[in-house]
């Protein structure tokens, strides 16, 4: 039996997943999970990487424990932060976390550089005031001297593919949410970064989702006990997620559901239009060079943080079934910028509906309702923006991530956009990163084998 091991590194959990292909069906064993979230360090919300790549050894070495050896394994996280080295390879200065409020303003420092949008016409990246490009400005204004004594840039499952393997390499998918690589050669933009002033000696070579990195160093074999070919993934974990989207058609929409909802098609070119950039769409990149057009909505993370507020101890499914019975109208803008990082989410949202002249709500169910039904009308407008930058009527939706088994959000999310949902697999990153290390192997022939692979193996909830 050979066995892929997937690791897939969220905001706030990570987790080690076994694939197996039995009886032409994809199996998958969690072996291994570990807490994850921002640290606060010196007034900034900054990642621990030294804790986070002891507890991708210490999934590994379940590997060996339970005797199931992978061929390979793969790494993805979350998108837009990095990692700079010194020459010694060692980190250089904090590892900052998007949520940080250091990039606050400098975004009008990039614009007196290059306008908005000159900006989106070159990387065709939607304005964030998290993306990379702003966080390396706000270095290079605020801590100038650790950016031009950084020797290398590296994402964060790149970094922790270097401390693997001793090689540095960067993947396609997570460079391309820096919004400093060109949408048309997907490679840096040498041009735009050398404008900005930033060092271009950092940015390593991109490679393309499914490269080979290499093989554990000799430390790293001897301490987990088995060597092992790590694979570059989609390392963009909503660019694996996508890759587990169960649809063999390219005219496919979808929602990325988890922390962040990501709703969009796969295009195959990019999309840099003045129309794409007014209604706020983005062009990551994707597996086989296949452009991920979608829109990012706040997503769960609202639910994750009154969960944390108001009900810590009510489980998910629990909250979703009493918001299901709740009747108050109450409608808030879940892309306002006031919700991705508010001191009290409950208050943010209660002052939201009180400034509107709406019903304020009350209690972790009211709430919970105003949120789910914020974001199944902000999908519905968002599927309608789709439709008329794409020109494609979409029969469907597919709701691919741990927000798939959110049962109230999908039935609603079918009734504000008037679309049938398909909802699964709930472990699309995972089986996403998995396909990639399949596809690289041989295992499937390419992207729409393994997808159907997908559609066999997993339950799809019909809405």
């Amino acid at each position: 039996m050979e066995y892929y091991l997937g690791i897939d590194i969220g905001a706030s959990s990570g987790r080690h997943i076994l694939a197996s292909i039995e009886d032409g069906r994809m199996k998958l064993e969690e072996i291994y999970r570990f807490y994850n979230g921002n640290d606060s360090v010196d007034g900034h919300l900054v990642w621990d990487v030294d804790r986070l790549y002891k507890e991708i050894i210490a999934g590994i070495k379940k590997c060996k424990e339970i005797g199931k050896i992978p061929v390979s394994m793969g790494i993805d996280t979350w998108a837009v932060d990095y990692v700079l080295l010194d020459n010694e390879g060692n980190v250089l200065g904090l590892v900052y976390g998007y949520r940080d409020h250091r990039t606050d303003g400098v975004d009008q420092e990039v614009y007196k550089i290059i306008s908005q949008d000159k900006l989106y016409a070159r990387t065709g990246i939607q304005k964030q005031i998290f993306n990379t490009i702003y966080q390396l400005m706000a270095h290079k204004i605020q801590e100038p001297g650790k950016l031009e004594a950084a020797a290398d840039l590296l994402m964060i499952p790149d970094y922790f593919n270097y401390k693997l393997t001793g090689v540095k390499k960067q993947e396609y998918t997570n460079a391309s949410t820096t919004q400093l690589v060109d949408a048309s050669t997907n490679d840096w933009d040498y041009d735009l970064i050398d404008l900005l002033g930033f060092p271009r000696d950092i940015f390593k070579t991109i490679e393309k989702p499914g490269s080979v990195v290499g093989n554990f160093t000799e430390e790293v074999a001897a301490e987990v006990g088995f060597d092992c070919k790590v694979i570059m993934p989609a390392t963009h974990d909503t660019g694996s997620a996508v890759m587990a989207v169960p649809s063999v058609t390219d005219d496919t929409l979808y929602i990325s559901s988890g922390t962040w909802s990501l709703m969009g098609t796969e295009l195959k070119r990019a999309n840099c239009s003045a129309d794409a950039m007014a209604r706020n769409f983005t062009n990551e990149g994707g597996y086989d060079y296949r452009y991920r057009f979608l829109k990012n909505i706040m997503g769960l993370w609202m639910i994750q943080s009154v969960r944390k507020e108001l009900a810590p101890d009510m489980d998910f499914g629990t909250i979703s079934d009493n918001a299901s019975r709740e009747t108050i109208e109450s409608i808030v803008d879940a892309n306002d910028e006031r919700f991705l990082s508010p001191a009290n989410m409950t208050a943010e949202i209660q002052a939201a509906c009180r400034e509107s002249g709406q019903t304020v709500p009350e209690g972790i169910n009211e709430v919970a309702a105003v949120i789910y039904n914020s974001l199944a009308q902000c999908y519905a407008k968002t599927v309608t923006e789709i439709e008329d930058v794409t020109g494609v009527k979409y029969d469907r939706i597919h709701i691919v991530g741990g927000g798939a088994n959110a049962d109230y959000l999908n039935r609603i999310t079918a009734e504000a956009t008037g679309k049938e949902v398909l909802a699964g697999p709930t472990e699309a990153t995972a089986i996403g990163n998995l396909m990639s290390q399949m596809i690289t192997s041989g295992r499937f022939v390419n992207l729409m084998d393994a997808r159907r692979c997908v559609m066999d193996s997993f339950e799809i909830k019909r809405y």
